[in-house]
């Protein structure tokens, strides 16, 4: 597992049953303050849980983005071993979640990230960055580096860095770090707000760059879910028992819009698209009643409803982004199901259910490349569910997803994170994550 998080997972799975059609799973203890006394669909349970002001993770645990005293010197480490034990020390000094890998491996991380702007930028226009989840700001302070010893002059003079933050806490810290360089802060601002809300964009004509580094992994998902193989797929809510202790889920047929439209660009339905006899279909229809196989779905309408408000707000912008492509040990039930963990006195624990979250846990999805990149053609006007071939236009987008070691040999300098024996933490453990690049393109005929 890459150290993008220090988890400690258990191995084993618990056994969950199925109840009914309309009864929860597991009910889970809860604090019931991010629950109203409304049902609400498991993606505003999942905001909630996350970036509530008051009692989301995010705004209660600002600290647990961990922020390094001093960058790593791999050049001293003799090897993999000498490196874990450092990797330990850190985490065990400064009892944090996670560091981030831009933190691991700064500056190095930013500047490849910077590198492959540069190469691929219209530098005829000034150089517009926006940045989703800054965390520290160690990115932000590293590109900016980058530009400024390595740009053009007038590429760095005339730039712009832009940081869109929901905390107030990493707002404040990302301003810290960018001003170690006074250079850099006429350059570099700050909004602390939802990126997802479009009231907050203005409209940008011009070229510009939108980075998002793990912000993937904790944007909020749908839940839906079938009792059989033909059964048609419910939507899940999240609602109070009449205890007011415990939490419930609740099934309800299909109506919510982003849920169907996500539906539809992931073609969740493919399955049960099954062409045959009657005969066929009715073998198929006893058998789901004789043996039937609940199934569960999470849905990234987070990132869908974040793609959209970005084509939208910046039609002409390059996108690029790194996240998780699968979690080991997950507990929870479901396709791209996520990982739920508290981290308390130096030690994980990761939940068998996303009701367990109560504000002091961590709730991050794998994603999958390949329908970021459907997601990411549909947002840009070019790929619709369902479009006629012989009218459909030429691809909006240019794209390309990239191991990140693959990523890092091309446009970082990874003899700079190498071991005295060889050993290279940033091309060798980051087997989990990958790297995902889209660029506008004038090919629509």
């Amino acid at each position: 597992m890459a150290f993008y998080r220090h988890l400690v997972s258990s191995k084993t799975l618990s056994k969950v049953f199925c109840c009914g059609p309309f009864t929860q799973l597991a009910p889970a203890f809860y604090s019931s303050h991010l629950v109203g006394d409304s049902p609400i669909l498991v993606r505003d349970f999942i905001h909630s849980a996350l970036y509530n002001p008051d009692h989301g993770y995010f705004s209660k645990q600002s600290s647990s983005v961990g922020v390094l005293d001093q960058a790593i010197k791999f050049h001293n480490l003799q090897g993999r071993k000498a490196y874990m034990k450092h990797l330990d020390n850190i985490y065990k000094q400064h009892d944090v979640s996670w560091f981030t890998p831009v933190e691991l491996f700064k500056p190095w991380y930013a500047h490849g990230i910077a590198e492959a702007i540069l190469r691929t930028a219209n530098l005829s226009v000034p150089l517009k960055i926006y940045e989703i989840g800054g965390g520290s700001g160690t990115c932000a302070k590293g590109i900016m580096d980058y530009m400024m010893l390595n740009a053009p002059t007038r590429v760095y003079n005339n730039m712009t860095y832009t940081s869109v933050e929901i905390s107030h806490a990493l707002a404040k810290k990302q301003l810290e770090t960018v001003a170690e360089v006074g250079s850099h802060l006429a350059k570099f601002n700050v909004e602390c707000r939802d990126a997802t809300d479009r009231s907050g964009w203005g409209t940008e004509e011009l070229p510009c760059w939108v980075i998002m580094l793990e912000v993937l992994d904790n944007l909020p998902h749908d839940l839906i879910y079938t009792e059989n193989q033909v059964s048609p797929w419910m939507e899940v809510w999240v609602q109070k028992q009449h205890d007011r202790s415990e939490l419930s889920e609740l099934f309800k047929p299909i109506q919510d819009p982003l849920i169907t439209k996500c539906m539809e660009i992931l073609d969740v339905d493919k399955d049960q698209k099954t062409q045959g006899s009657n005969a066929i279909l009715a073998a198929k229809n006893l058998w789901a009643k004789l043996f039937p196989k609940p199934k569960r779905c999470w849905l990234p309408t987070g990132c869908l409803e974040l793609l959209e408000v970005l084509h939208g707000a910046l039609p002409k912008m390059s996108l690029i982004a790194s996240d998780f492509t699968y979690l080991p040990d997950v507990r929870i039930l479901g396709d791209r199901a996520p990982l739920v963990s508290t981290k308390k006195d130096g030690s994980s624990k990761d939940h068998n259910s996303y009701l367990d979250a109560k504000g002091d846990a961590d709730i991050f999805f794998p994603t999958d490349f390949v329908l970021l990149e459907r997601m990411d053609h549909y947002c840009s006007g070019w790929l619709k569910p369902d479009l006629d071939k012989s009218t459909k236009q030429g691809k909006k987008r240019r794209t390309i997803m990239l191991d990140t070691s693959l990523f890092m040999e091309e446009f970082g300098m990874p003899t700079k994170t190498r071991t005295k024996d060889g050993y290279n933490p940033l091309l060798d453990d980051f087997k989990n994550t990958k790297f995902y690049l889209s660029v506008p393109t004038h090919n629509t005929k």
